[in-house]
């Protein structure tokens, strides 16, 4: 029996084309779809914010931060799945593609039973890294506490968006998104204000939409499986297959680490200046998590492209591909910057009743509307490497931006929270231009010229 990368290896170029329109047709739906998650943390943020209390704002914020860390160190549910989706679609091999999901489908089950044993830890060793104020602490407390039991099925989610990618369904995509954002935000808002739940609202609105969109998408992927032929266990388990999965699954883990620890050390940086400071980056973050969703939608594009374009061994559409979803996402990254510096003070005004909050953050508005620009290259990039499942480069060159950060934050640290931001904007930037400096030595190892 024959792994997927043995058939990867022996596979003809099945050319195909690279147009605008099939571009547009994975990224307008992903940044629609992907927006609604930022737009859920600006939502919590405003629910929280009714409340007037800086401590609140700053204990979800860390609260979110800590189970946003552990969901995006595990978020190569998604991306590797989408990876190796859009590979096995370029090879036209329909038997792998189901494979690659109950694979990932495997991973994530047990991974969030083992998140929610493990709660106790996670929640004392936060605490201890973030050293918030008791009622900072109380509020993360609460919201880690009972988010964690959705890890399962935000997990599993992980899994079915990866797949829907990965097979270049990007209104399947955003219609099961929708679902999930919307009924989060519609629940966060009734129990986190209406009924005057609070912190503890907000993380059960997110519960219970993790759980309605994950029976929904298996649903769903499911009826969409009974027309393809339907691989064996000894496929699901093949040992290539699965050895590939783990070590492209390895590395995007180490590397989603490897980011979050650069805003978790940002964020402990804004809380030694002060919970007004920490409210008002709390705040921002929401700008640039804004400008990020809407850039995935791009990286997403780019993701199905090249990783089919692997797949079917033709680097002309990898070459176009890559071409097209940067002049996108220039364009819209220009837009994203130009929209936050004209309405950022009202969005901020809406956000939190806190003047001394809303003062701190209208000073650092420009590094956040920055971020859209400085960050396009870096999503960009992982957009196209993770398709290509080139996994190890991204490992290594976060690595290398990771210290290069912490370098730039402890040299601009007299600068304040300045300092603090130019140290995260320098840091996407840097991450992006270390993998478009690798490309042209990847791009003739993978094709051989």
């Amino acid at each position: 029996m024959h792994g997927p990368q043995e058939h990867y290896a022996a596979a003809r170029p099945r050319p195909f084309d690279v147009t605008h329109r099939m571009v547009m047709a994975i990224a307008i739906p992903m940044s629609l779809a992907a927006v609604t998650t930022p737009l859920l943390g600006v939502v919590d943020t405003a629910v929280i914010g009714q409340y007037g209390k800086a401590e609140l704002i700053g204990g979800l914020a860390i609260g979110a931060l800590v189970f946003d860390f552990l969901l995006s160190t595990f978020n190569f549910l998604r991306s590797g799945t989408t990876g190796l989706v859009a590979q096995a679609m370029g090879r036209g091999d329909l038997k792998e593609e189901q494979a690659v999901f109950w694979r990932a489908f495997i991973i994530a089950v047990v991974t969030g039973v083992l998140m929610i044993l493990c709660l106790p830890l996670i929640n004392n060793s936060a605490i201890w890294f973030m050293a918030p104020e008791p009622a900072i602490g109380e509020a993360m407390t609460t919201y880690v506490v009972i988010r964690m039991f959705s890890a399962p099925v935000a997990l599993v989610n992980y899994a079915i968006l990866g797949l829907v990618l990965g097979r270049g369904e990007g209104m399947l995509g955003l219609a099961l998104q929708f679902l999930l954002n919307g009924i989060n935000i519609v629940m966060s808002i009734t129990l986190g204000l209406l009924l005057e739940w609070g912190v503890a609202g907000v993380a059960w609105g997110t519960v219970t939409g993790e759980f309605i969109a994950a029976l929904v998408g298996m649903i769903v992927v499911v009826r969409k499986f009974r027309a393809a032929p339907v691989p064996s266990r000894g496929r699901i388990f093949d040992a290539a297959g699965m050895l590939r999965m783990f070590t492209v699954n390895r590395d995007i883990m180490i590397r989603s680490f490897l980011l979050l620890t650069a805003f978790s050390f940002f964020t402990r940086a804004g809380a030694e200046l002060g919970p007004i400071v920490l409210a008002a980056n709390a705040v921002l973050m929401n700008f640039f998590l804004v400008a990020g969703f809407f850039l995935d939608g791009i990286a997403t594009a780019a993701e199905q492209i090249s990783g089919r374009a692997v797949g079917a061994r033709y680097r002309p559409a990898f070459l176009r591909g890559a071409k097209l979803t940067f002049l996108w996402g220039m364009l819209l990254a220009m837009g994203i910057t130009v929209f936050f510096m004209v309405l950022g003070n009202p969005i901020i005004r809406l956000m939190t009743n806190a003047a001394d909050v809303r003062a701190a953050a209208a000073v650092y508005l420009p590094w956040a509307a920055l971020t859209a620009l400085t960050g396009l290259l870096a999503f960009h990039m992982d957009g196209v490497y993770i398709g290509a499942t080139w996994s190890r480069d991204m490992r290594n060159m976060m690595l290398l931006s990771l210290l290069a950060f912490f370098a730039v934050l402890y040299a601009a640290k007299p600068l304040g929270n300045h300092g603090l931001w130019l140290a995260i904007n320098f840091f996407l930037s840097i991450r992006g231009v270390t993998l478009l400096a690798m490309l042209p030595r990847r791009l003739r190892t993978e094709f051989g010229y």
